[in-house]
């Protein structure tokens, strides 16, 4: 039987961190840096952050490694940047509960699973979002 963080369901209360995201904007490409819950209180965010990526109109890569929750929210993150931005989204370090997520929904078969970090170009613009914690439910 999956634990509680495989099976997609939310941590155990007072374990959850707010969610943030990041968006790296390079010479030759984008880089999506998500952390903690990403979950429906982000939703306006995840949607910046994808309409960002695409106006970029450069290859995506989503560092995922620092995620403790993800709803349905999350993954039609990644959809959207599957289908919208060029080439093949590559997805860092996802943990186990994104993994498990990306299999069921199948959105696994549209990215790339990427093991180490292959680091980001000197010189990217950052846009940071983050979800105060007084948006949290």
């Amino acid at each position: 039987m999956p634990d509680a963080n495989s099976s997609g369901q939310r941590p155990p209360t007072g374990s959850s961190e707010p969610g943030s995201v990041h968006t790296l904007l390079g010479a030759h490409g984008t880089r999506i840096v998500l952390s903690g819950d990403v979950d429906v209180a982000m939703s306006s965010d995840l949607t910046d952050a994808v309409t960002e990526a695409e106006h970029a109109a450069k290859p995506v890569e989503v560092d995922a490694r620092h995620v403790t929750f993800m709803d349905s929210s999350g993954i039609a993150l990644l959809a959207r940047l599957a289908s919208r931005t060029p080439g093949r989204l590559a997805l860092i370090q996802p943990p186990d509960v994104v993994r498990f997520l990306l299999e069921v929904t199948r959105i696994g078969d549209l990215v790339d699973v990427v093991e180490t970090d292959p680091g980001f170009e000197i010189g990217s613009r950052l846009t940071t979002r983050a979800v105060p914690p007084e948006d949290i439910a």
